[in-house]
């Protein structure tokens, strides 16, 4: 995958991230419970598939996923580091 498309796809799994952790936090995740699940189900299937042919670029799309916040503060210390 191109690493320009690797960047973007990781950044809408952070941002869907941190709207599945929000709305936990909220306390509405009740209301979007099952949408989210099958969201969950089909990035699973997605991230299965890419672990396939780039365990590393699964790994990253799986802590986007589940760690939102954790995957933007490494991207933002990276960023840091080649601006440096």
């Amino acid at each position: 995958m191109e690493h320009e498309l690797a960047v973007l796809l990781t950044e809408l799994l952070e941002k869907v991230g941190l709207l599945r952790r929000d709305l936990k936090q909220k306390g509405d995740i009740d209301k979007y419970e099952a949408r989210l699940a099958r969201i969950d189900q089909k990035f699973s299937s997605f991230a299965e598939k890419v672990a396939q042919n780039d365990p590393e670029f699964a790994k990253a799309l799986r802590t986007a996923w589940q760690m939102p916040a954790r995957s933007l503060a490494f991207r933002n210390a990276d960023h840091q580091k080649k601006d440096d």
